[in-house]
């Protein structure tokens, strides 16, 4: 497409729109369900995914939903998850992390889970899905790779200072291992564990 002389790429430039759009719809607290991660999931997954399949008639596995080199998803996620459990080991420890994540945990460790469950499949299908794969097309996998952590990392405001200034990198790990794999579900299942990891030391140590 075409406009004034200058050549867009619509598919691409839609999803820019949406993962733009749908992060200031989360922070104004734009809600229909009344539970933050029910409606993260309808903004983050269903919409999106409504838009590939309807609009862009382009099934979802082109856009990392599929178990893609499960092998090296594998891999990658079991390096993942023990690396960043001795790290989070110390770092969780500190008194802005340990506050946050053990005040979530007051509504119980099982129900705060399956809320964060919920909502990271959605986050994880829109930037190391979606957008990663979309990006990719246009700019190149390790382009796509940074430029996907940059709207992650904005997500994250109004969380501790040093998980959020930490998101770029940890953004473009989470994109390295799904473009890897060729699939979003092995940062999903890293973001997962860290999350679960993370709320059990801060309640450990509260």
């Amino acid at each position: 497409m075409t406009i004034l002389g200058i050549r867009f790429e619509p598919k691409v430039t839609l999803i820019i729109i949406l993962g733009t759009l749908l992060p200031l719809a989360d922070l104004y607290d734009h809600a229909i369900f009344g539970i933050k991660a029910y409606d993260r999931f309808l903004m983050n997954f269903v919409l999106p995914a409504a838009v590939v399949l309807l609009l862009f008639r382009e099934p979802l596995r082109d856009y990392g939903f599929r178990w893609g080199h499960w092998k090296v998803g594998l891999a990658w996620t079991a390096a993942s998850c023990v690396g960043m459990a001795i790290i989070l080991w110390f770092v969780v420890r500190l008194p802005q992390l340990a506050s946050y994540y053990g005040a979530r945990a007051a509504i119980g460790f099982g129900r705060s889970m399956w809320e964060a469950t919920v909502d990271l499949f959605a986050w994880e299908f829109l930037w190391r899905g979606l957008t990663l794969f979309a990006l990719a097309r246009v700019a190149g996998p390790g382009t796509a790779i940074w430029l996907q952590a940059v709207p992650f990392s904005y997500a994250h405001l109004g969380k501790p200072e040093i998980e959020t200034m930490s998101c770029i990198f940890g953004g473009a790990g989470f994109g390295f291992v799904a473009w890897k794999s060729r699939s979003f579900i092995y940062p999903f299942i890293i973001h997962v564990f860290i999350t679960a990891w993370t709320i059990w030391v801060a309640m450990t140590f509260a």
